[in-house]
């Protein structure tokens, strides 16, 4: 179908006003709610044809986390969509000043294949919780994934107000052309830059959910083994197809030994003495995927895993060390189960190295010493930040998830992406009375009217306790003259 006849339906559904009402949203999101409860087992199914998604990894971060996306905008949205009072200045103290949240208007959606299922519905619930309509584009990678979505949406949603569309390059070419009011796109940065060009063609608000690489810090007094236990469970869950995965491991030349040693051990405890065989361990997600990361094999010394099986698209957990900044491996996100670990010296280094590269979407540091937590936290810039653990804080809801420069532009999850399918409109409304008051403003001017209004309007900057200790004194003062005058001393002695 035409995709320009298709977003003409969707703008004409929203001018309509169908999708405001609260009400109509809460009965969108019931059944988005229902398409993921009903269709369980069948959502399961195509991300293990697409993936070969382990089944707890399906439904954790899949179905349940979108799940529970859904639970708190339906708890929460008449606190969302309520008024936003704010605080007042002496010259509109009695006029209504507040904010207020509006639909943008047709959002387009596109999703990608590592996460199919929650990365295409989870900012669609956004998207409907703040009363848009929208478009959604799943990725053609994970294709099983993609037509059951389309068939679920087409079922269970309004028709009028939401539609999938499918296809590759060439038909999410065709719909970038077309204006939306507001493009959210999750992928890789390449990409995301084509994507957001053509949202600038139509002035459209655009958020980027990209990636990059994410670093991983380890200290020199970290419990070597806790650290091997999240960074292997992070970097090999979906097979390291994770945006957010741990991209590369930073640590002292003293902890390397004890580190791949517990990693070793921790890959064979996870996924068995052959991780081919373990129904815990995914696949590449094609075959030009599968090339590009037997190539980055080549960077450095593999001391971990290194098998590959061509015809399932298998690569085996995979660790290595001496690798270089000028290796390829180091050039580009890996997205896959390779894990280079480099030497540094201390934590300065570690943070130049860092900061010497571009923002990533994630990092991760493991260490006892706060200190050296809040040193990372203070002295490098990612999109978010995570402490002894990996992947994680995806969960915590009320944090916002999204990068900064490089891998992404603006946020979502919970009441931050409602925010984000939102326009915050400014409110002011005064009455049509106290005329004598507002005459200050209007011509002609003078210098009384003038430095009356800004008695009213100025502000001054905020006493610190160092600028009022003449204050206590002043009280004392006053105490005393009135102590004194109670016991009559002579009126010469008070003046």
């Amino acid at each position: 179908m035409d995709p320009q006849i298709v977003v003409h339906k969707l703008h004409a559904a929203f001018r309509s006003g169908k999708t405001r009402p609260i009400e109509f949203r809460k009965q969108q999101l019931q059944r988005l709610h229902d398409l993921l409860t009903e269709n369980k087992d069948d959502l399961i199914r195509v991300l293990r044809e697409d993936l070969r998604k382990p089944t707890t990894e399906a439904i954790l971060a899949e179905i349940q986390y979108t799940l529970n996306e859904v639970c708190e905008a339906m708890n929460e949205l008449d606190d969302w969509v309520a008024p936003e009072y704010v605080p007042k200045n002496l010259i509109n103290k009695m006029n209504t000043i507040y904010n207020i949240y509006e639909p943008l208007g047709v959002s387009l959606i596109i999703g990608a294949w590592n996460y199919p299922v929650q990365l295409i519905l989870a900012p669609f619930i956004c998207a409907i919780a703040a009363g848009n309509c929208a478009l959604l584009k799943p990725s053609e990678l994970s294709e099983n994934t993609a037509e059951l979505i389309e068939s679920l949406v087409s079922k269970y949603m309004d028709r009028d107000c939401y539609a999938v569309m499918q296809g590759g390059v060439k038909e999410t070419t065709e719909i970038l052309k077309c204006r939306f009011d507001h493009v959210f796109y999750t992928g890789s940065t390449v990409v995301g830059k084509i994507v957001a060009r053509a949202g600038v063609e139509h002035l459209s608000k655009i958020t980027l959910e990209l990636g990059g690489k994410s670093p991983c810090y380890v200290s020199k007094d970290s419990d070597i083994r806790l650290a091997s236990r999240r960074i292997i469970w992070g970097k090999f869950s979906n097979a390291g197809q994770t945006c957010i995965a741990p991209d590369y491991v930073l640590c002292h030349p003293s902890v390397q030994d004890e580190l791949i040693k517990q990693m070793r051990e921790t890959i064979q405890e996870f996924f068995g003495e052959e991780p081919k065989e373990s129904s815990d361990f995914g696949r590449i997600i094609n075959s030009r995927h599968f090339d590009r990361l037997q190539k980055l094999m080549s960077s450095g010394r593999t001391v971990i895993g290194g098998n590959v099986v061509e015809e399932e698209k298998y690569i085996a957990p995979t660790v290595m060390v001496d690798v270089s900044q000028s290796d390829p491996i180091m050039q580009e996100e890996i997205f896959g189960p390779l894990l280079p670990v480099i030497n540094v010296e201390d934590t300065d280094q570690a943070i130049d190295f860092i900061n010497g590269r571009e923002k990533p979407l994630a990092l991760y540091v493991f260490a006892k010493d706060q200190q050296t937590m809040d040193k990372f936290v203070a002295e490098t810039s990612s999109g978010g930040f995570c402490g002894n653990d990996t992947l994680i804080y995806f969960s915590a809801e009320h944090l916002p998830f999204g990068g900064v420069g490089h891998s992404g532009t603006g946020a979502y999850h919970g009441k931050i992406g409602f925010e984000e399918f939102s326009h915050k409109k400014a409110v002011y409304v005064t009455k049509q009375a106290m005329e004598s008051v507002n005459t200050l403003r209007y011509p002609p001017y003078n210098d009384t009217n003038l430095k009356r209004i800004v008695w009213l309007l100025g502000k001054g900057l905020k006493r610190t306790p160092s600028d009022l200790w003449y204050i206590p004194c002043m009280l004392l003062g006053i105490l005393f003259s009135f102590i004194m005058k109670i016991i009559g001393l002579p009126r010469y002695f008070l003046s």
